[in-house]
Order: C-alpha cells, then structure tokens, then sequence
C-alpha cells in the first residue's frame, strides 16, 4: 500500500488526565508492523490510539497498550480490497471467509473504546451509518469520548 492512499494517520493519547494528538506520517500508516512501531513510541495512560483514515472509504483504529495491539476496522469489506486491512484483520487474529464479509459491517475489538465511556453498540452505529465518511465517524468518536479539539487541531494543521 502506498501512502498516497492515506488520507489521515493520527496519535491520540492521554498524559496525566490530558488528551494529546499528533499527526503521523502517512508512510507510518501504510503497514500494520510501522503503525504499531510508532504508536510504541508514545507515552500514554490506558495506551495509544491510532487512527488511519484510507481513500474515504474506510477507517482503522489499532490501541496499543504495553506491547500488545488490539484493533478494528469500520467497514470489513476493505480486507477484500485493502493490504492494510487485511495487516489489521491479521492484528486481530480475525479468520473471516469472504462471503461472510459485508459493507458497512465493523470487525475487530469493537469494545476497544469501552473504558472511555464509548461501547460497542454506539461503535457500531457509527460505523453502520453510510452517510459519514471515516474522517466524520472518527471526529464523532472523539467528540464522544473527550479530544475533539485536539483531533480538529491536528487535521487542519495537515
């Protein structure tokens, strides 16, 4: 995957009780082993979120938290199409046959934002809804959940 097809690759974590964002280079998010690598890098209380927007089509958030990664994936038709999905579904130990795949379905950890106050049902209306981008489900996410300025402030800047 090139990172051409990245639209946005950003950090999100929280240090002493404070939500910080940083935008990571779209290089980072064109594998599943770079993205992680990166994520490793960040300090972070209850672990590092990051988001990988791709071609507005669909979104994967990976949480890593003391070298270990759980993740999911907005729409799981994208591990038809899609090597970074398809690294993603790896990261989730997913064993998925291709018929059983369907659009707008979200696969993964969808309890992956569940201690922040967001579980997995209104996680997976967010996903559903076909008339949000991935950019307008994540900033939806982080309104709920608490770093929306942060989040605004780090897509402008891009």
């Amino acid at each position: 995957m090139d990172a051409d097809s990245i639209d946005f690759a950003v950090a999100v974590w929280r240090e002493e009780g404070q939500w910080l964002a940083s935008a990571l280079p779209a290089r980072v998010a064109t594998s599943m082993d770079e993205l992680t690598k990166a994520l490793r890098q960040l300090p972070g209380e209850g672990g590092v979120f990051g988001f990988v927007g791709v071609v507005d089509e669909y979104f994967i958030v990976v949480r890593e938290v003391a070298g270990s990664a759980r993740a999911m994936i907005s729409d799981g038709a994208a591990i038809l199409d899609w090597v970074l999905a398809e690294e993603a579904a790896d990261v989730i130990g997913l064993d998925i046959d291709d018929d059983d795949l369907e659009d707008f379905e979200p696969v993964g950890d969808m309890s992956i934002f569940a201690d922040f106050g967001l579980d997995e049902d209104e996680l997976g209306l967010l996903c559903r809804d076909e008339d949000l981008y991935p950019d307008q489900q994540i900033k939806a996410i982080a309104k709920r959940i608490g770093f929306s300025q942060q989040l605004k402030s780090v897509l402008r800047a891009n």
